[in-house]
């Protein structure tokens, strides 16, 4: 069943047209689909299919890797073959296999690839040389590679220098679900969920497709994250575990920041992280923010009006934050979730889930405000209190700031029912106006902007607000 992803499935269908071989990559996190988008695209038929061994399995040499990789080929039906003891011989027998294929296109599919790049493996000249050497000179080839370690496929694959430089035919950066992705991936599933049921799970799973697939059609919402996190043996147990030890070699650094970030909402500047972490300071540490970033588990932005290089990190991973908040240690109530409904600290929770959600979906609010085609720069902004200077302190999430000359301020406020603007509530935010005003000297038009699930309650501040978002604006595809 393929939810959206069309122009990818038309992307690797087109290749099996095509006149001459073709060499693509697929690249995305853990669970977001990758290998399923290739099995349904060339409907699940291959001349040779592999998946690299995971570290966690014994794949940690390269022995491990050149053996599994041996039962794929007798798998694909070679025989009577020497097993490799190098990947130049693994590569030369796949041609073997290739050969004795009749089929007008030949469909190689290598999964996680990554894995099978092990320390001294010397893998990536033998690939460079069998693609180079061996593949180009036939016409009958679509070569896919596919990994969940992002940082690896564009570093190794995408960017590659050396042998493989510009070989690339097909770059696929496979991307979370939208909000609307989710709704049509759950009804084609059965799952009945409104679309604030839909905004608390996607708050809870992000726009990962493996966890969604979990979900039960036959039990509500709050029943389905028990079985999946809280249950004795929930579905999803050691999923932290496991989701960054697959993607990266040594995880214990990359947990180690993510564990920082969790703790600051705003966010951290690297000299921050530095300190809290305390990982040396090197090129080493810039590789292991760029690695975080490339596969979408933490941004960077940059503070309106401010030098870029004070630039801040945040987490964003919606499954990383929950993991966080409820499961680190996790409670010892296999009905955890139902009974927190309404609890301070769900209700907590919810407010800083629904504000990632939103920065997740900054094109869904630029289409409702009707600025799809004007060119926008979203950006944090804070300053502290100075009395002096006229300076209450403020903390803005989103500003964005258009190239007509306005900026949307953004409040993301999570509520169950329509939000109350209170006297408190409209007053803070005129101080934040006069705050961003006072601080960068801005001559831009400064709109008002509130985005709430269920927009905002009739009140004498309710017409303060230039511009009203809801939860159905943010499912805009």
């Amino acid at each position: 069943m393929i939810i959206s992803r069309m122009k990818e499935l038309e992307a690797l269908r087109s290749a099996k047209e095509a006149d001459e071989s073709r060499f693509i990559a697929v690249y995305g996190r853990r669970r977001v689909g990758k290998t399923f988008l290739v099995r349904e695209a060339y409907e699940y038929h291959f001349v040779f299919q592999h998946t690299g061994l995971s570290p966690q399995d014994g794949g940690k040499t390269k022995k491990a890797q050149l053996e599994a990789f041996a039962l794929s080929l007798k798998k694909s039906g070679l025989r009577n073959f020497k097993k490799p003891e190098s990947w130049l011989e693994a590569f030369s027998l796949l041609e073997d296999l290739i050969d004795l294929s009749d089929e007008p296109k030949k469909v190689i599919f290598i999964d996680e690839l990554s894995w099978m790049d092990t320390r001294k493996s010397e893998f990536i000249p033998a690939l460079e040389y069998f693609w180079n050497a061996r593949m180009t000179a036939r016409k009958d080839i679509v070569l896919v590679v596919c990994a969940s370690a992002t940082s690896w496929m564009i570093k190794k694959i995408i960017h590659n220098r050396g042998g493989l430089y510009n070989r690339l035919q097909l770059k696929i950066n496979l991307q979370p679900f939208t909000l609307s992705e989710c709704e049509a991936f759950s009804a084609a599933k059965g799952i009945r969920m409104n679309r604030y049921q839909l905004l608390e799970c996607y708050m809870i799973l992000g726009g990962i497709p493996y966890y969604w697939d979990q979900l039960s059609k036959s039990l509500g919402l709050s029943q389905n994250i028990d079985a999946m996190f809280f249950a004795k043996h929930p579905i999803l147990e050691d999923e932290f575990k496991y989701l960054y030890a697959s993607i990266f070699n040594t995880p214990d650094p990359y947990i180690r920041i993510v564990t920082a970030l969790g703790k600051k909402k705003v966010g951290m500047t690297r000299d921050e992280l530095l300190i809290e972490t305390r990982i040396p300071d090197s090129g080493t540490f810039s590789e292991l923010l760029s690695n975080l970033e490339s596969c979408g588990f933490i941004r960077h932005y940059d503070e309106f009006g401010k030098k870029k290089r004070n630039k801040r990190y945040q987490l964003i991973d919606n499954f990383t934050l929950f993991y966080f908040k409820f499961l680190d240690q996790k409670p010892n109530d296999p009905h955890y979730w139902t009974n927190q409904l309404n609890s301070p600290v769900r209700n907590t929770w919810c407010g800083l889930a629904f504000e990632r959600v939103c920065l997740e979906h900054i094109s869904a609010i630029k289409h409702k405000i009707g600025i799809e085609g004007v060119l926008t720069e979203a950006v944090s902004w804070s300053c502290t209190g100075n009395p002096e200077k006229g300076l209450f302190g403020s903390q803005i999430d989103l500003l964005i700031v258009r190239k007509d000359q306005v900026i949307n301020l953004c409040e993301m406020k999570y509520a169950s029912a329509p939000y109350i603007i209170t006297k408190k509530t409209d007053e803070n935010i005129r101080k934040k106006i006069s705050d961003l005003i006072t601080e960068t000297g801005t001559t831009y038009a400064i709109h008002t902007t509130l985005i709430t699930p269920y927009g905002l309650a009739k009140n004498e501040y309710e017409g303060n607000v230039q511009v009203q978002i809801v939860a159905e604006d943010l499912f805009y595809d």
